[in-house]
């Protein structure tokens, strides 16, 4: 980006500011027709046939892999997408997600989607990273389930898969806990033996990983991810190839917050002056008012060293529910999403109650324009802020607009039976004014997995193809409990996905402060607590030897 367009982006930013007092704005996103000169929000009914579902059957056998007393296995049922776009052959896209996911942790495994015309049609195949795959452990055993996909090309086109591996409960008698790493140099076509970043029994468990190629250095590539042990301290650990994926380095901690504290969500991106930053989320769990904070660390030597953590935001998010039955959807919250623009810009987004003080959460979004170093105050930027909003993407184009993807519930009905959602994509190119167009839905959030609450995934997933963004996610169907969720995408239109197509622009309003009252605290600490419980599979009873362990 452009020394002109930073500044005009931080001129915008400034606007925005001063619009608020004009106008009055409050804390959220303001939808009438009077904070843009624009008509009122249009409705644009569902794509249809330009998306494309991208997985099928599931080719694990129904009794592969291992449940453990009272799990739930969904068969059919695909979770928590993840797509990368080769940068040498930009038609050639590949897809990961969890298949046949378990309802207290991880999936038979995972299942690679390979597509070479721009999305349009896929081709799948399940990945040994799993027994359910073939897979198997350096010591003989065999990881029951896998977890937390992710996908990365380098800038020579050689793609780069990672998976949490695992057997058993966490830190139970027994279990085994991995990162496991595996490579295509043929677009997906084939994939090599997965290299073992870590191996666990029953002292640790590792969690939350993802996969860096370094955007400047085809040799280089990182993995970045929280390791639980039973001293009760949750450090980021990090592991680095400087040869193209041939050989890693040892897995070592970069930061250990202390006890009783741990990071989450940890995701290298790369920045265009040739440094990286591992973004994350720190949850301090040594009081009764559990909270969580996004934090960055930056390296200008490849992750041979690391600053300190430097604060982006306090994260308020309480959770999202179903407004009529006030039961829990598991959603993104807590994990904060980044992306990488021109110029030194850095974009975080994540789940945030801040903008309706503590009520239900909206979609977050702050920026850097100085390489990670200082940030933006975040503003809302869901078009519908009385209803909640979950799961955020991002994404950044060339020339610097912004991309964000989300679901929400603003055509749910009062309906007990059901929870209808959609998904939803904003673009800006000044951070301050948003078009927002329709992706896909309405569909009945019910019919998904229940995984410590309805499951779509921790995350979903925004490419970039030229200058179009490419939602990858994943949705229920129709066809009720044999097949309750697939993969989709929307590959690039004649009239891409991005600002050109506008249906509604929207200005958001100024920061405000936040009242964090008690209330409030406690439904941040309520939401911690529930999102740690889902995210670790045995989270109650690994928390009473712990306890054991290292009475308070």
């Amino acid at each position: 980006m452009c020394m002109q367009t930073l500044a005009r982006r931080a001129s915008s930013l400034m606007l925005a500011a001063l619009l608020s007092l004009v106008t009055g704005c409050g804390g959220g996103s303001g939808s009438s027709s009077s904070s843009s000169g624009m008509p009122p929000p249009a409705t644009l009914p569902p794509p249809g046939a330009p998306l494309v579902r991208v997985s099928g059957t599931s080719p694990y056998a129904a009794n592969c892999g291992g449940g453990m007393t009272g799990s739930v296995n969904y068969e059919n049922a695909e979770v928590e997408p993840y797509v990368a776009v080769n940068p040498i052959n930009p038609s050639n896209l590949i897809g990961i997600w969890q298949q046949d996911r378990w309802s207290d942790g991880g999936a038979h495994g995972l299942v690679i989607g390979r597509s070479l015309d721009d999305g349009k049609t896929w081709s799948e195949q399940p990945i040994n990273l799993s027994v359910c795959g073939g897979g198997t452990n350096t010591n003989g055993g065999d990881y029951a389930r896998a977890s937390d996909p992710w996908v990365t090309f380098s800038p020579n086109g050689v793609a780069y898969v990672i998976s949490i591996s695992f057997s058993g409960n966490i830190m139970a008698p027994g279990s085994l806990s991995s990162v496991l790493v595996s490579s295509s140099a043929n677009a997906g076509a084939t994939w090599s033996n997965p290299a073992t970043l870590i191996l666990d029994g029953a002292n640790a468990f590792n969690d939350k990983e993802t996969i860096a190629a370094d955007p400047n250095n085809p040799n280089d590539v990182y993995a970045v991810w929280d390791r639980l042990d039973s001293s009760g301290h949750g450090p980021a650990y990090f592991a680095r190839s400087t040869n193209g994926g041939q050989s890693w380095q040892p897995a070592a901690p970069i930061y250990d917050p202390g006890f009783n504290n741990q990071t989450i969500g940890n995701e290298i991106v790369g920045l265009s002056d040739g440094s990286i930053v591992d973004v994350f989320e720190e949850i301090d769990g040594s009081s009764s008012n559990t909270t969580g904070v996004i934090k960055v660390m930056r390296s200008t030597d490849q992750g041979a060293t690391w600053s300190a953590p430097i604060v982006v935001a306090q994260d308020l998010s309480v959770g999202t529910r179903d407004p009529n039955t006030g039961a829990p959807v598991r959603d993104g919250g807590f994990l904060p999403q980044a992306a990488a623009g021109p110029g030194g810009e850095l974009v975080v987004v994540w789940q945030d109650a801040r903008f309706s003080n503590g009520q239900h959460d909206g979609i977050a979004l702050t920026e850097s324009l100085d390489d990670g170093q200082t940030w933006s105050a975040p503003v809302e930027i869901n078009s519908v802020p009385s209803v909640e909003a979950f799961t955020p993407s991002v994404a950044v184009l060339a020339d610097g607009t912004l991309g964000v993807s989300y679901f929400d519930f603003r055509n749910n009905t009062s309906n007990p039976s059901q929870l209808i959602t959609d998904y939803w994509f904003t673009s800006s190119t000044d951070g301050v004014h948003w078009s927002e167009q329709h992706i896909s839905g309405p569909f009945d959030l019910d019919l998904a997995p229940n995984a410590e609450g309805l499951f779509l995934g921790d995350y979903q997933s925004l490419a970039v193809i030229g200058q179009a963004f490419v939602p990858f996610f994943v949705q229920t169907n129709n066809q009720g409990t044999a097949n309750r969720t697939d993969d989709y995408v929307l590959p690039p239109q004649p009239v891409p996905l991005a600002v050109t197509r506008r249906i509604t622009n929207v200005a958001v309003a100024a920061p405000t402060e936040v009242n964090l009252n008690a209330a409030f605290r406690r439904r941040v600490h309520a939401h911690v607590v529930q999102f740690l419980r889902a995210e670790i599979p045995g989270w109650q009873q690994y928390q009473a030897r712990r306890q054991q362990t290292n009475p308070p």
